[in-house]
């Protein structure tokens, strides 16, 4: 198992940050019948997913942490089907109904009107399973809500107030801007911001105590600063260096990266060096390929923003970001995400070859 989900807190009490969040989820758990529908927001590796999971446990107790993977299969209105995967338990459900893509409203529709139809929450949990004085009410989480298109989101305000009774929805996303006001409106908003580089190597040292290894505070402060403060991050950082050198761990030893981002590093460079019509044909096959391989578009334009500023002169870097933030909107409103991304790379070529021109001009 990963550390990451080894050493992953699973009580409110054993959060290590944050104490106001955990102090207000407890505050809602030792009175669920009163509890709305909550909305986390933040950025990733913050610890959103932990404290949703820390606090389905003190809702219904162990039974929430007894998990199984199910694929179902939903019929549009339109005879199509779609194949989504969803993490369940006897009380609650865990899905990405963005995974839908244009389908996605039905998918909300169908999965929330099945779970509030059985109000006997604990009809198929065992009599260790239930927790005395649990919730009544069934939960279902919706990941990657900021993915969802606007009738997604339309549909969705209507259903949760239809179904407010017996189902209480917990949204969590990245990027709460992209959430309508009307879904915003109707839940408990918890900002879960991200961990300080201090709080993130209390983290790193908690597990190297577990796990009996000595850690080096300045290799610490090195994983903490590398990992922009995304506490998952960090940990599988801290693994891969562990494994790297079998235990015997050095203040001065580099942090590794993910193949992805050495990729990603390797495209930017690239196309500094080179503005031609076959470099921009190169780039696309390594776009495509960062896709097959599940790397968000937002992520890879993100990525490749931030290794481009590194090497670029200052009176360049503002138009680069502007053109950055330009195209990664269009990411969201669109539905081909290689256009963008490649977009984004050409405008990136035209900029940078008028800039060198305008230099040796």
């Amino acid at each position: 198992m990963l550390w990451v989900d080894k050493y992953r807190p699973v009580k409110l009490d054993d959060l290590s940050y944050h104490d106001t969040i955990s102090q207000r989820l407890s505050s809602l758990a030792s009175n669920p019948e009163s509890m709305p529908h909550l909305f986390f927001y933040g950025p990733a590796g913050a610890g959103k997913k932990t404290r949703i999971t820390a606090l389905l446990g003190s809702l219904y107790g162990p039974g929430a942490s007894r998990l199984k993977l199910d694929k179902r299969t939903f019929t549009t209105p339109t005879k199509r089907t779609v194949e989504l995967n969803m993490i369940t338990s006897n009380y609650h459900i865990e899905i990405s109904p963005g995974d839908a893509g244009l389908n996605d409203r039905f998918v909300i529709q169908d999965v929330i009107k099945e779970m509030a139809s059985n109000k006997n929450v604990g009809a198929s949990a065992t009599s260790s399973e239930r927790k005395s004085g649990a919730a009544t009410f069934k939960t279902v989480v919706l990941v990657e809500v900021d993915r969802l298109s606007r009738q997604a989101q339309a549909a969705l305000r209507r259903t949760m107030e239809k179904y407010a009774s017996t189902c209480r929805l917990i949204l969590v996303c990245n990027n709460q801007s992209k959430v309508i006001e009307p879904v915003r409106s109707r839940c408990l908003g918890i900002r879960v911001a991200a961990p300080t580089e201090d709080e993130i190597c209390k983290v790193l040292k908690s597990v190297s105590i577990n796990e009996s290894f000595m850690l080096p505070d300045e290799l610490a402060i090195n994983i903490a600063r590398e990992s922009s403060r995304n506490v998952r991050r960090a940990i599988l950082m801290l693994e891969a260096c562990y494994v790297q050198k079998r235990g015997a761990l050095t203040k001065d030893q580099p942090v590794q990266k993910t193949d992805w981002e050495l990729y990603i590093n390797q495209l930017a460079v690239e196309i500094t060096r080179e503005q031609t019509p076959q470099r921009l044909m190169a780039a696309r096959e390594k776009l495509y390929e960062l896709l097959v391989n599940c790397i968000p578009a937002n992520v890879i334009i993100k990525t490749l923003a931030k290794e481009l500023m590194k090497n670029l002169d200052d009176s360049l870097k503002r138009e680069v970001i502007e053109w950055a933030a330009f195209y990664e909107h269009r990411i969201s409103l669109g539905s081909k995400e290689i256009f963008h991304l490649e977009a984004f790379v050409a405008k990136f070529m035209a900029v940078y070859k008028k800039y060198l021109n305008d230099l040796f001009a």
